[in-house]
């Protein structure tokens, strides 16, 4: 669950504007750590780090199939970008996250919270 944990309490963190917290939650992230779930979590904490970048985890997430995975991978930059001040691209993945329906998924949920809080129609 450290990579669940981390990630979640990562983005809140920048969300508040506390950078130094923000970075220190990231300091024991590695690649190649033993992960038995939450891959997609990982795969975004190493993006935050700077070890991979949005646009292949956004195209290895739709390659995927997998709806949820890509709900969670696609909140998850979207939700990265909006913290670096990229508005627009965090709408653009927010509606593509809800364009795909999994409505019970977490990453679909927030979407459509952030959008909902930006006053943003999902489409």
């Amino acid at each position: 669950m450290l990579v669940a944990t981390s990630h979640w309490l990562y983005m809140t963190l920048r969300r508040l504007g506390r950078e130094a917290e923000a970075a220190a939650v990231l300091e024991p992230i590695r690649e190649g750590m033993d992960v038995i779930e939450n891959r997609d979590y990982h795969r975004l904490l190493l993006m935050y780090r700077g070890d991979l970048s949005p646009e292949s985890l956004l195209a290895d997430a739709a390659d995927s199939g997998n709806a949820i995975g890509f709900a969670t991978v696609g909140y998850g930059v979207g939700n990265w970008h909006l913290s670096n001040g990229r508005r627009a691209e965090a709408v653009e993945l927010f509606r593509r996250v809800i364009a795909g329906g999994t409505w019970a998924s977490f990453g679909y949920i927030a979407a459509e919270a952030e959008l909902a809080r930006m006053g943003v129609a999902p489409r």
